[in-house]
């Protein structure tokens, strides 16, 4: 067994010791991008503030919900998280553009509209700030770290060294020494490749998390059972 799955493992033992809760509350909430597209979120209250948050995000044709267990757990551990559609998807105005790679480019506008609705908020710790992303999303949240120096860990399920126009390998490397978890499953090639290719690039803390018969992105959260709590692990340990 390699050192991070050993951490994971053991972290995720003292995360089920200590009894998280799963049954955080989640508040909607709603804002506004600087292009004007009203975005829907799921803000769960952290157990203990002020507290460090995580922006969750998720992948292609799927919604906020995909990381309630995940933002419950979090919460449970006195990290806020919210949980955001991407325009066009869930709850959130807009629609799907015909210049799909122009249209994806836009949604990191989303995101940087949720840091900004954290920076609002008198129980986030704003110096103490994640971010988690799968598929699409693991790209738009590491476009939108590399230009956001509040950000202080990463999480990129699924990544892919250019989703459909939307290249990261530049951006981390300039994310630079911050942490990066970055989980694949192992019959997942592309996202296999890319992973190895990212964990090489910026330098700093690079951990690589492969699983076994995941799949990608958010479908790895119901087939690796494990996968939650090394998430929570991740963050308490990179952000509180």
């Amino acid at each position: 067994m390699c050192r991070p799955r050993l951490f994971f493992a053991l972290a995720a033992a003292v995360v089920a010791a200590v009894g998280i809760s799963l049954e955080a509350r989640d508040q909607r909430v709603s804002f506004r991008t600087s292009d004007g597209v009203t975005i829907s979120a799921a803000w769960f209250e952290p157990s203990v503030r002020p507290a460090p948050a995580v922006i969750l995000v998720h992948m292609l044709g799927r919604s906020q919900r995909d990381w309630d267990s995940v933002a419950s757990r979090l919460a449970g551990s006195g990290i806020g998280a919210l949980a955001l559609d991407l325009r066009g998807h869930g709850d959130s105005a807009g629609a799907a553009d015909a210049d799909a790679t122009a249209h994806y480019a836009t949604m990191v506008r989303d995101i940087d509209a949720g840091r900004r609705y954290l920076g609002t908020r008198s129980d986030v710790q704003h110096s103490r700030i994640g971010l988690a992303g799968a598929s699409l999303g693991a790209n738009l949240v590491a476009l939108h770290a590399a230009a956001d120096a509040g950000v202080a860990s990463l999480a990129l399920l699924s990544p892919s060294l250019d989703y459909r126009g939307l290249r990261i390998e530049a951006a981390v490397r300039k994310y630079g020494s911050r942490p990066i978890l970055l989980v694949v499953g192992d019959d997942d090639a592309y996202a296999r490749r890319s992973a190895d290719d990212l964990k090489k690039a910026g330098g700093g803390i690079r951990e690589l998390l492969t699983l076994s018969g995941a799949g990608h992105g958010t479908n790895m959260l119901g087939r690796s059972p494990e996968l939650s709590p090394a998430l929570v692990a991740w963050f308490q340990r990179t952000l509180q």
